[in-house]
């Protein structure tokens, strides 16, 4: 039996089609006047029915489920509610830590002689390893197999332990190499729609499949009808483990949609107007759904594009209600039949079903679009919500070469805009000035999920190779599919050899590009761009183009559809007008215009339709957990317990539960601290985590050279997640990092006070932990703003951090410190660390600290100068709720979790 409760009666029972399973009904909360279900929001009734459903008087109490059903854009009280999603979903490079930590926690259950095999996720997690492929060779057909072995050969350490993994841990699969980029499987295969578990209580029971991920564009799945979106790598093992995310009561702005995309208007260019309308709108950590008309003249997969950029329009979800496209999608994609009848009349039965008479639900706010009015775009040089209609592109990357540096611009002087330099290659030249398009990549599932603007890119490259065209010797193609159900339909509608006669053959299944994995430039292409000071360009189908991610030769991207990718990679830059202007010559040297390539709507559909079936999918998914033969060869290390390799540079145990009890010990006090950090407003998570470069004589860099390694096989802090004697070293090691404990540094140094010397925060912290002095950070408002990265709060507290005391927190660090075990303290209003006169060189004391912690209690805090003079004041534990006292006490989410398994 389950701790469940069944306060509101809402516990019942549906016919699924299949046979009978458990609804928790919406509808009866509607028939005692509870809230106004009807007129909620889609996104709001499926936070309703999980909280409804897990209702515990714990974790989730009836003031959540009250709260969420009297949901009021009006309100402007936002209180705190539960969310406890139904899976979770990984990619390697964020996956890989939350999986050590699982490991780590099996070990620590052996050395307490329990049973290591308790530990498992508790809800079903699937990683797929897509962020490790790299583009070294493209432009021939073996460059899918190149990559894929030099793939293998960088991250043999962490694909051996994921293989381990996948075998030990039950609820946990690996999606192997060379297969797709998870959000696209997740589209594609993993989604359910509804979703039917074993009920604790008896039978099964059905509820709508909600996911996290740890991924900013999870939000895809928004496309689907899936509420989910990408969270930090705390949160992600929180929901493996069933424990529940806490997250604001959400404000939802309706986006209303009507007409239809006109004649050679893509998917692409409907994302990228959404993206700048929501941006300008202000839509920063708030639900986005979809209503109106217009959902019906949009294919599933335009949806899903739409959903996946929410992280580029700011939104927490971009979210589509579940209509008769939806069924279709499920069919087209080889969903079982039985699943489609059950997600029907769940729906139905839940109000969660929308059609074109569906009245509008309430809403925060609201916008409006015609589909009209979309024209053919791309974004860019800097940002995707930055978009640039096609008609404007020339005249717009000529205004971004003399604009300041501060509008985004590249601040060239007059003498500087007519640069020109020559490429050479075999004997071959070419001349390139500023705009040259140096790396044409149709890339990321953000494009590749959707078949008309992938076929629309064949048809493209069809009609080019017919009239002549041929690509500009010094562009670095690619095509890097979502999912090998591309590259199936490329071939059997005859377009492949027209992608691979222009040079984009398929190099790898993974986000490559989009992520920045798009590989060296040519070196003499580099070697032009460079020495000619120009401003190349990348076209790609991606979903962010910030500069410096792409290529540190490029300086200008630009988010294209495939369609556009293709085209720039025949005209060669980025400089010119692709509606008036030829993008080319034929063999008898007449000019050739885009629009004399473009394919049209009814072109594309009628491939689609003649060539893409639902067999293709069940096909392709049918082995994709073991359909790669590499990753079937890899020898699995250990048993239920992983063999830790002390000689291993990526994945190590962490030393959270080496010394933990069955019982927690009681709160330790907080005495005779030390000032570890003294920092001043806004220190985000990218001050605080170890990200990027590892710096050859940083303390990480200096322990990896100890290791034998030399600097051109560091790889980054985010490939070496699973090390934390890597990311112990970087945190708070940015190197724009102010500590005013040493005026007028940059960098992670910090004073130890016992000897009066300058060093590391690192080595500081390795003294003071030897000789048992706790340590605290000082700092000024919004501590731990920016994305939420596991590692700032990982690292602080293996640095020895006990406490953080700040005059406010964001929301998402504050967590995840008191997921760590480590305490948040705030200011009095009104108070700080400079007001109170505070050096930073006192000792502090938190007065009261023990077993008797409420939330949200107040204690005092005492100051010991120099010079013994002392200095008290008043603090917030920001330990918000009962759930984390309990998180608090036991020194941290994961160690609550194994003490509730070990009795």
């Amino acid at each position: 039996m389950s701790n469940r409760l069944n306060t509101f009666g809402a516990r019942g029972t549906f016919d699924t089609g299949s046979g009978e399973a458990v609804i928790y009904r919406l509808s009866t909360l509607a028939a005692q006047n509870i809230g106004h279900i009807d007129r909620l929001p889609f996104t709001i009734k499926i936070l309703l029915e999980n909280a409804l459903r897990n209702l515990d008087g714990f974790e989730v109490t009836e003031a959540a489920v009250r709260a969420l059903a009297s949901w009021d854009p009006a309100n402007p009280e936002r209180p705190e509610i539960p969310f406890k999603p139904a899976r979770v979903v990984l990619q390697d490079f964020t996956g890989v830590p939350a999986i050590v930590d699982l490991a780590a926690l099996r070990s620590a259950m052996a050395r307490l002689n329990a049973d290591p095999q308790k530990i498992n996720p508790v809800v079903p997690v699937d990683l797929v390893i897509d962020h490790s492929v790299q583009i070294d060779r493209f432009g021939s057909p073996d460059a899918i197999r190149i990559n894929a072995d030099y793939e293998f050969e960088r991250n043999r350490e962490r694909y051996v332990f994921l293989h381990w993994g996948q075998k030990a841990f039950a609820n946990f699969k690996v999606v192997p190499p060379a297969t797709g980029i998870v959000h696209q499987v997740n589209l594609e295969y993993l989604a359910k729609v509804v979703q039917l578990f074993d009920d604790p209580d008896g039978g099964q029971v059905a509820l709508p499949d909600t996911l996290v991920g740890a991924d900013s564009h999870t939000t895809m799945i928004n496309g689907l009808g899936v509420v989910g979106w990408g969270v930090g790598g705390i949160e992600a093992e929180a929901a493996m483990l069933a424990q529940p995310i806490y997250m604001l009561m959400p404000e939802v702005v309706g986006f209303k949609l009507s007409g239809e995309l006109p004649q050679g208007a893509t998917a692409t260019d409907l994302v990228l107007t959404v993206t700048q309308m929501l941006r300008k709108k202000g839509v920063v950590n708030k639900f986005v759904e979809f209503y109106g008309p217009g959902l019906s003249k949009l294919s599933l997969a335009d949806r899903a594009t739409i959903g996946n950029m929410a992280p580029e329009y700011g939104a927490t979800m971009g979210f589509f209600p579940v209509d008769d496209e939806t069924l279709s999608y499920l069919r087209r994609t080889g969903r079982d039949e039985a699943l489609v009848t059950m997600v029907e009349r769940y729906c139905k039965e839940q109000g969660l079903f929308r059609t074109d008479e569906t009245p509008d639900p309430m809403y925060t706010d609201t916008l409006a679009l015609d589909l009209g009015d979309v024209v053919p775009s791309m974004a860019g040089p800097k940002r995707p919500q930055d978009r640039v209609p096609l008609s404007e592109m020339r005249q717009s990357f000529q205004q971004a070469l003399r604009a300041p540096l501060t509008e985004r611009g590249f601040a060239l002087d007059d003498g500087a805009l007519t640069r020109q330099t020559t490429v050479a290659d075999n004997g071959h030249s070419a001349t390139i000035g500023h705009g040259a398009v140096v790396i044409a990549s149709i890339t990321s599932c953000t494009n590749t999920s959707n078949p008309m603007v992938m076929v629309g890119a064949g048809l493209l490259a069809k009609k080019a190779v017919e009239k002549g065209l041929r690509t500009q010797p010094y562009v670095k193609t690619s095509l890097a599919p979502g999912s090998r159900v591309v590259t199936e339909y490329l071939d059997q509608s005859g377009l492949t050899p027209f992608l691979d006669e222009l040079g984009f053959h398929t190099v790898g299944y993974g986000c490559t590009t989009c992520i920045g994995n798009s590989g060296p430039v040519p070196q003499q292409v580099a070697q032009a761009v460079t020495e000619g000071e120009l401003v190349a360009a990348a076209v790609l189908s991606g979903n962010r183009n910030f500069e410096g991610r792409i290529s540190p030769i490029v300086k200008a991207n630009y988010l294209a559809s495939p369609p556009l990718v293709v085209a720039y990679a025949l005209a060669g830059t980025v400089d010119i007008d692709l509606v008036n202007d030829p993008i080319g010559h034929g063999q008898d040297g007449s000019p050739i215009y885009l629009r004399d390539i473009w394919p049209t709507q009814d072109e594309i559909r009628a491939t689609v339709e003649a060539v893409i079936t639902p067999e293709m999918f069940k096909t392709q998914y049918g082995n994709v957990y073991d359909g790669n033969d590499t990753w079937n060869a890899i020898p699995s290390e250990g048993g239920t317990v992983y063999a830790w390799d002390a000689a291993s540079g990526y994945v190590q145990e962490p030393p959270y539960f080496k010394t933990i009890t069955p019982e927690p010990e009681p709160i330790a006090p907080i005495n005779g601290a030390r000032v570890l950090a003294l920092l001043g407003d806004s220190i985000t998570t990218d001050h605080i985590s170890p990200a990027g470069d590892i710096a050859l004589n940083s303390p990480a860099g200096q322990y990896l050279q100890s290791k034998g390694l030399e600097k051109k096989d560091f790889n980054s802090y985010g490939s070496r997640r699973g090390n934390h004697e890597v990311m112990i070293r970087g945190t708070f090691a940015n190197i724009r990092l102010r500590n005013l404990l040493v005026p007028g540094s940059e960098g992670g140094v910090t004073l130890h006070f016992p000897t009066g010397e300058t060093m590391s925060i690192y080595a500081a912290s390795e003294r003071y932990l030897a000789a048992g002095t706790p340590l605290v950070v000082l700092a000024g408002a919004e501590y731990g703003t920016g994305s939420s990265r596991d590692w700032a709060a990982k690292g602080t507290v293996l640095l020895g951090v006990r406490a953080v005391i700040a005059r406010s927190f964001e929301r998402i660090h504050r967590s995840n410190l008191v997921m760590m075990g480590v305490l948040p303290l705030q200011f009095a209003e009104g108070e700080s660390a400079e007001l109170l006169g505070l050096s930073g060189h006192e000792t502090f004391d938190i007065l009261g600290l023990n077993d008797d912690l409420a939330p949200k209690q107040m204690f005092t805090a005492r100051a010991t100068a120099e010079d013994g003079t002392m200095k008290e004041f008043q603090v917030t534990a920001r330990i918000d709720s009962p759930v984390e006292v309990e998180y608090y006490r036991n020194g941290g989410i994961l160690q609550t979790v194994l003490r509730k398994l070990l009795n």
